[in-house]
């Protein structure tokens, strides 16, 4: 039976996370020929292609998306098992908060990994939103938490997950009546879009009339597609069948990011450790970054 590298496996998903050799050579910090040889060498073992070597074509063959599944899946225990023996053993309390849109994520898995890793570390969790959390993370009552902020409101200590535009969109079926309010389909008083939608320094072609009031996404994105309403939503939740009408409103919305804050107050060493394992794995799986 062929074995595969271990150094292989990781030079194969490089390249996917970087989307060629080169940029793959660069992040492992070696030549490119060195990243091609070892792919080379794990081909050989195989005896199937993995890499399509077709410019402008796809990166993998079929072949190769199918190892890159389970390599990633090897890894990942390859990284849990190492960690798990040489790291200093966490003990303690977590308190972890989030918002709505990063528990559709795979965040449960990465904290299902933490908990492996870590047994003596128990992680509680509440949803809210992100001017919550924020709020919470300075009185002390969590420990770190995953929420979005304007790209202007990021602090040298986050931990930036991703970064995503934010635009005004409603359904095509909608027309906007310049001699009418504005409909529009608001998260709750707790979110910063609707706060900076409100502010009395923005000026509109209209005034805004609040229709709808949900703190899901999922209902906000309902809406717009049923043409209730204009609303501001993150490029994530943006499809197809929605319009983009930001000229309508005059500049575009500031940009956000998903970042993960660790309390000003928390001395926690196991508050470090799920920041990063939370970074580290949303870097490796895509699984938090925005569409």
């Amino acid at each position: 039976m062929q074995k595969m590298d271990i150094d292989a496996l990781q030079a194969l998903c490089a390249i996917e996370d970087t989307g060629g050799v080169t940029r793959a050579a660069e992040r492992l910090a070696l030549s490119q020929s060195a990243v091609s040889h070892k792919i080379k060498r794990l081909e050989d073992r195989l005896g199937r292609t993995l890499l399509a070597r077709r410019s402008g074509g796809p990166v993998f063959t079929e072949d190769g998306l199918k190892l890159l599944g389970y390599a990633r899946r090897i890894l990942a225990l390859h990284d849990e098992a190492v960690l798990s023996l040489a790291s200093r053993p966490l003990k303690g309390a977590l308190r972890l908060g989030m918002t709505e849109d990063t528990t559709t994520s795979d965040l449960s898995r990465i904290l299902g990994r933490f908990a492996r890793l870590h047994p003596e570390v128990t992680v509680r969790t509440h949803v809210a939103q992100s001017l919550t959390l924020e709020a919470e993370l300075e009185r002390g009552d969590v420990d770190l938490a995953t929420l979005q902020v304007f790209n202007h409101r990021v602090r040298d200590t986050d931990l930036i997950l991703a970064e995503d535009s934010l635009h005004w969109v409603k359904s095509p079926d909608l027309t906007l009546d310049a001699a009418r309010p504005i409909p529009f389909l608001a998260y709750d008083e707790a979110c910063f879009y609707r706060q900076w939608a409100m502010e009395p320094a923005r000026s509109f072609k209209g005034d805004l009339a609040t229709v709808l009031t949900c703190a899901s996404s999922a209902g906000i994105v309902s809406g717009v597609r049923a043409g209730l309403g204009v609303a501001l939503l993150n490029g994530r939740f943006i499809s197809p069948e929605m319009e983009v009408v930001d000229t309508h409103f005059g500049a575009p919305p500031p940009s956000i990011s998903y970042i993960v804050r660790i309390g000003s107050k928390s001395r926690s060493e196991a508050a470090r450790a799920l920041a990063e394992a939370v970074v580290a794995q949303s870097e490796a799986h895509r699984s938090l970054r925005a569409a």
